[in-house]
């Protein structure tokens, strides 16, 4: 009965803030999606040069690792003192948090490239610029994407937790939620579609992922 009654109350705030529940939906997404994007410019270059100058990679991954350490409250506390409450904090934060997984994985999928077949390219008269293009980016483009998978899921936590810097986002309503008395169905209106957020987006990016992949698209044929 008690499960009868949450269902009731998740479906009655969902017809009567359905639109205001769809624009926190996006709000939180678009944060999400801006966070990863502009740490994916800055990390895919750090990882692809760190492949080719390896004594400096462990120093880089192990300062984004430093960097991932710090609890993800504290880190938007920290970063409040300097860029004030609202979305930039956030963002900033997911920049920071998704650089590791980002790195790491460019710079793995960089250096898991056959050595003989960019010996092929380099016997074909391919410069060392066409030869990332075209032969090290395209074979090690699955492993980099599995990294920037793992920064939007948890890039879409952070953006969560964001609502306590005043960020908006789907946060919002769960914040509501525990402030109110009985307020289960709150949280979980909230609750339920980011978590809907995060297996869609990893879902959408795998097949993003296996369509880049020239390995897949080799298998296939």
């Amino acid at each position: 009965m008690d499960k009868m009654n949450l269902l009731e109350q998740l479906v009655y705030y969902f017809q009567k803030n359905g639109g205001y529940v769809f624009s926190q939906f996006l709000r939180h997404f678009l944060i999400s999606i801006y966070g990863v994007l502009f740490a994916s410019i800055v990390a895919i270059p750090i990882g692809i040069a760190i492949s080719k100058k390896r004594k400096l990679a462990d120093w880089i991954i192990r300062l984004a690792n430093i960097i991932q350490t710090v609890p993800s409250l504290a880190m938007l506390s920290i970063l409040m003192i300097g860029l004030g409450l609202g979305v930039n904090v956030v963002i900033v934060t997911i920049f920071l948090y998704s650089l590791l997984p980002i790195i790491k994985n460019t710079y793995t999928g960089m250096i898991q490239v056959d050595a003989n077949t960019l010996d092929v390219g380099k016997g074909m008269g391919m410069t060392s610029l066409q030869r990332l293009y075209m032969v090290e980016l395209p074979l090690s483009i699955s492993v980099i994407m599995a990294g920037i998978r793992n920064a939007l899921v948890v890039a879409i936590g952070i953006t969560a937790i964001g609502s306590f810097v005043g960020a908006g986002g789907l946060g919002d309503i769960i914040i509501r939620g525990t402030n109110a008395t009985d307020g289960t169905a709150i949280i979980m209106a909230g609750a339920l579609p980011t978590a809907l957020m995060a297996i869609i987006a990893d879902w959408l990016l795998g097949i993003v992922e296996r369509r880049l992949d020239p390995t897949s698209k080799a298998s296939k044929s």
